[in-house]
């Protein structure tokens, strides 16, 4: 019903894609300040960056529909449709690290997220079928960012502070490690089958 009136509307799927820019830098915005934060400012920065990771997501969903259902493809679509994802990727997983203290592995969660992207359109670029294989494909990354946002306003029951987004950081880093390197093994194996 939302893709349908969006279609209906003047809005374009490369304006909804670059919607979900603006909506990725809030959500690291919010982490970002979540870290130095206070009781129930904290707790509302928390459930932003919550909110606003899902609306990325939302914003992803929508353009594509809005393209192919809508009928509104654009000849720079295809450009649209995967940098403000990679954008979005570095703005969420930085401003984690950044509010969790450490910002090394923000940027290493970051790092990996577009590897996991680049390795997927590299096969693509091979003339191989997308590989959107896990175990840290873009929806299983926002779930668990958006889950630690969550469950980290559970941490002062055990006087903790943003030990739940480094351990999501680290969750995903390694995570999308492994997506990187099974991706590869995945596009090796099919071009020697070949």
């Amino acid at each position: 019903a939302v893709a349908r009136r969006l279609s209906a509307a003047s809005v374009t799927p490369n304006q909804i894609s670059m919607a979900s820019m603006v909506m990725a830098a809030v959500a690291g915005i919010a982490f970002w300040q979540a870290g130095t934060a206070e009781s129930g400012s904290r707790v509302a920065l928390l459930l932003a960056a919550a909110l606003f990771c899902q609306f990325r997501l939302l914003c992803n969903l929508f353009d594509g529909m809005v393209a192919i259902e809508g009928g509104k493809q654009a000849p720079d679509g295809p450009f649209w449709n995967e940098f403000p994802d990679r954008v979005a990727d570095i703005l969420i997983f930085a401003g984690a690290g950044y509010g969790a203290g450490a910002p090394t592995l923000g940027w290493a969660a970051a790092a990996f997220a577009v590897l996991t992207a680049y390795t997927r359109e590299l096969g693509r670029n091979c003339g191989l079928p997308a590989d959107f294989a896990g175990p840290m494909a873009k929806q299983h990354r926002m779930a668990t960012i958006s889950a630690a946002a969550l469950l980290s306003l559970a941490e002062p029951l055990w006087s903790g502070r943003s030990q739940v987004l480094v351990a999501a950081l680290w969750l995903i880093a390694l995570g999308a490690a492994i997506t990187t390197v099974r991706r590869a093994a995945n596009i090796v194996r099919a071009l020697r089958a070949r």
